[in-house]
């Protein structure tokens, strides 16, 4: 079985252990996650009984698109979505290119506990970045080197899998 859950804000991608874990949300055993979300990140979290799609779905040499919603630190500039594009020099190497654009707020976004900081003389931007690779914190550190600081991370697809209408907190069946 595969399933699709719409992680919350601080839960951690593990069902045992100290803090806000996948147990809190999904009593169903023997199910594991394909790939990991960060503790500060949100949204789609894919989780499976079946060890080759996880496998597949998770290793980074089957190059699966992964797309995120990113509010960003400032107003970001075209030059910074062009390096973006081109992939970003990180401290573990260069970055494969990735699909990145400015888009609007989404409107359909769910409401962050605790809310994303707000200063008053900065503003926010938000983009649509779509990468295939899967380093740790990748999004974060890739808008950080570009100079656009992530605010809020939400993933909200991988390959053909979607998060949808799915509520925080929730998950379903595919």
């Amino acid at each position: 079985m595969l399933y699709a859950f719409n992680k919350p804000f601080g839960v951690l991608c593990q069902f045992s252990g100290e803090g806000d874990t996948l147990a809190n949300y999904i009593k169903i055993k023997n199910i594991y996650p394909a790939g990991r979300l960060d503790k500060d990140s949100e949204g789609l979290l894919l989780l499976t009984d079946d060890g080759k799609l996880q496998h597949k779905i998770s290793h980074p040499k089957f190059d699966k698109q992964k797309t995120y919603i990113v509010q960003v630190d400032g107003k970001i500039t075209t030059d910074a979505i062009t390096q973006l594009c081109r992939g970003v020099t990180l401290k573990d190497g260069l970055t494969k290119p990735a699909e990145a654009v400015i888009i609007d707020e989404p409107n359909w976004l769910w409401d962050r506990n605790p809310p994303v900081r707000f200063r008053k003389d900065i503003p926010t931007s938000w983009i649509k970045l779509v990468i295939t690779e899967g380093k740790n914190r990748q999004v974060r550190r890739m808008t950080a080197q570009v100079g656009f600081p992530t605010l809020r991370l939400i993933r909200t697809q991988i390959g053909d899998w979607k998060l949808d209408n799915i509520d925080i907190g929730k998950y379903e069946s595919f």
